[in-house]
C-alpha cells in the first residue's frame, strides 16, 4: 500500500492522471519544454486551479532533466499501453509520484488529483532560508484567480533584512 507521501487516487482516475503527469514530462523534454504551455488539456480528476499557462522554471528544469527522463523512460510502458494501469502497482504509483515531485518544483505549481488529502492544485512557494540580510518576498502577484499557497521556514533575519510572505491585488475569486 502506498504511504501518505504518494499518489493516491481513485483507480477510476488514475489512467487519466497518468496521462497527465506523463504528458508534461514529455513536452518538457521536448525542443519547446522550456517555452510557457497556453494549450492545456486539464483533467476532470485535477483538483484546485492551475495558473496557465503552465511555465516552467528553467533553472529547475534544466536541473532535474536526468531525473525526467528517467522516470518518464519507467512510465511510458504504461503510458504507451503496453503495461496495465492498477492502483496497487507500487512500482507504477512510486515513479509517477517522483514525477509529479518533479513537475511540482519545476512549475511551481501543486498537482493534486481526485481522491487525495493534500492541498488543491496550484500555485506555491516554498523557501527555506537560513538568514536572509536583504530583502526576500515569498509571492507577489496581481491576481490569483485560485488557490496558492507560501511556505516560509526562514532561521535568521539579520539587522536591516526583511520577510514578506505574500504581497498581492487581489487572491480569491
Amino acid at each position: 500500500m502506498p504511504d501518505a507521501t504518494e499518489i493516491a487516487v481513485i483507480s477510476s482516475v488514475l489512467p487519466a492522471t497518468l496521462t497527465f503527469i506523463y504528458q508534461r514530462a514529455e513536452r518538457l523534454l521536448s525542443r519547446r519544454g522550456s517555452e510557457p504551455e497556453t494549450e492545456l488539456s486539464l483533467p476532470d480528476s485535477l483538483v484546485g486551479d492551475l495558473q496557465l499557462p503552465l511555465q516552467p522554471d528553467t533553472d529547475q528544469l534544466l536541473t532535474r532533466r536526468g531525473e525526467l527522463e528517467q522516470l518518464r523512460d519507467a512510465l511510458a510502458v504504461y503510458a504507451q499501453g503496453d503495461a496495465p494501469v492498477r492502483p496497487r502497482d507500487q512500482a507504477l504509483l512510486r515513479n509517477l509520484n517522483r514525477l509529479r515531485r518533479a513537475l511540482e518544483e519545476i512549475y511551481c505549481q501543486r498537482l493534486t488529483f481526485e481522491g487525495e488529502d493534500r492541498p488543491a492544485s496550484g500555485p506555491f512557494v516554498q523557501q527555506r532560508l537560513k538568514e536572509v540580510s536583504g530583502e526576500v518576498t515569498g509571492m507577489d502577484a496581481d491576481e490569483i484567480d485560485g488557490t496558492a499557497r507560501l511556505v516560509q521556514d526562514v532561521d535568521r533575519v539579520a539587522h536591516g533584512g526583511k520577510v514578506t510572505g505574500m504581497k498581492a491585488r487581489r487572491i480569491g475569486r
